[in-house]
């Protein structure tokens, strides 16, 4: 079964910016069409960002024109691009496969705080 391993999150100050890291544990990344996801406590998981084998990609209307999704196929790797960071982006951040969805990660943790 395919696992990720997010990366990359961290403390940061509002305006500031962050790279997220997903290493998959298979070459899942170029076949599917791949997301990052958040969970802010007592809130549902949200998809947040998501990139298609063809690398066509969209956005959630709240981190449209801030975050960026890509992916490298040959590190099996999806990253997120966070720039002008808000308070409200702090969360968990996930991703996985967002058709078919495997066993989800540990995630890595966003906190967005002066």
């Amino acid at each position: 079964q395919v696992k990720f391993v997010e990366s990359g999150g961290g403390l940061v100050q509002p305006g500031g910016s962050l790279r997220l890291s997903c290493a998959a544990s298979g070459s899942i990344v170029s076949i599917y069409t791949m997301g990052w996801y958040r969970q802010a406590p007592g809130k549902e998981r949200e998809l947040v960002a998501r990139i298609t084998s063809g690398r066509t990609t969209t956005y959630a209307e709240s981190v449209k024109g801030r975050f960026t999704i890509s992916r490298d196929n040959a590190k099996n790797t999806v990253y997120l691009e966070m720039n002008s960071l808000k308070p409200e982006d702090t969360a968990v951040y996930y991703c996985n496969n967002v058709y078919s969805p495997t066993s989800w990660g540990q995630g890595t943790q966003v906190t967005v705080s002066s």
